[in-house]
């Protein structure tokens, strides 16, 4: 379980500050049963494997993603052999407090190469044994380290995501995504959406015009919300951007929502907030898309 504490920023535009935003402590967890997920089970092996493939010099053995790297030495070892980076540090750190200092000066060379926002992964998270945070941090790496090495592709797991405020506590559940769909999985379905798009870019427009209101990312992120049924912290966006600076983190919120969701849009957040209306109409033809299949699946389970 991964608890995470959020300070709000002390100053807004605006002077104010919502009461809810003061401290938000956030929870993160695999729901039971996607734990056993075959798909889940076999990107653990995968993982397992390809640690003691590459640490099969150095006498170590994995046994447990979770259990087995949270101390540190697994992670300074494959960062040795990965990236050549040997960091003068203790090799076996007993304490607690050892332990944490040897994963920050891991984790923070690991960080500087790693090409993408490490929001899925942090110290604490990693040493408190983290299943869904460790998992992240070795695709990630496997991912930049050795791109050529096949993982199982399309595996998502249910997330348990609790927020404890100064209002309450919110319990949503999420689907996230640890490794996307080959290509062979996407190719008919980006062919399809494709070519859904260019038919409403034929459309008058008067119509089109209408996607121009989500460039500032406000009513984009309020329907993710809806859709999705959870809560995104006002804290953690802009409700009345004044700027492209505000606009284009909202926007960047909702697209790394979406692809926590599973879904994967190609295009850039400066693409929304330009008002380009093709970037925009591939956003929400995702978000209908997706809402539209799980419709058509109730409805046959009904029947």
């Amino acid at each position: 379980m991964e608890a995470d504490v959020a300070q709000a920023h002390n100053e807004q535009e605006d002077g104010g500050m919502d009461a809810e935003c003061l401290q938000v402590a956030r929870t993160k967890m695999i729901q039971p049963t996607s734990l056993k997920d075959p798909k889940l089970e076999k990107l653990k092996e995968a993982l397992v494997d390809w640690i003691n493939r590459t640490l099969k010099e150095e006498h170590i053995v994995v046994r447990s993603l979770d259990e087995d790297l949270y101390d540190g030495l697994v992670l300074h070892h494959l960062l040795g052999r990965l990236a050549d980076v040997h960091l003068p540090l203790e090799e076996i750190a007993r304490s607690s407090s050892a332990q944490i200092r040897k994963l920050e000066a891991v984790m923070e060379e690991l960080d500087k190469r790693l090409d993408q926002p490490h929001t899925k992964w942090d110290v604490s998270s990693i040493h408190k044994k983290n299943l869904l945070a460790t998992l992240h941090l070795l695709v990630a790496m496997v991912r930049h380290f050795q791109p050529e090495l096949k993982l199982p592709t399309g595996v998502k797991v249910q997330v348990a995501l609790v927020e404890v405020s100064g209002k309450g506590i919110r319990s949503d559940v999420q689907t996230e995504v640890l490794t996307e769909e080959s290509d062979s999985e996407n190719v008919s379905r980006t062919d399809g959406d494709a070519n859904r798009v260019e038919q409403l870019l034929k459309m008058e427009a008067h119509k089109v015009a209408l996607v121009k209101q989500f460039s500032d990312g406000v009513i984009l992120l309020l329907l993710i919300g809806q859709l999705e049924g959870f809560f995104i912290p006002l804290c953690d966006f802009s409700l009345t951007p004044v700027d492209h600076a505000q606009m284009l983190h909202n926007v960047s919120l909702a697209l790394s929502l979406l692809t926590h969701l599973g879904l994967h849009v190609s295009i850039q957040a400066g693409d929304v907030v330009t008002q380009d209306v093709a970037a925009t109409l591939k956003v929400l033809f995702a978000l209908f898309n997706k809402h539209a299949r799980q419709e058509e699946k109730m409805a046959a389970i009904s029947i």
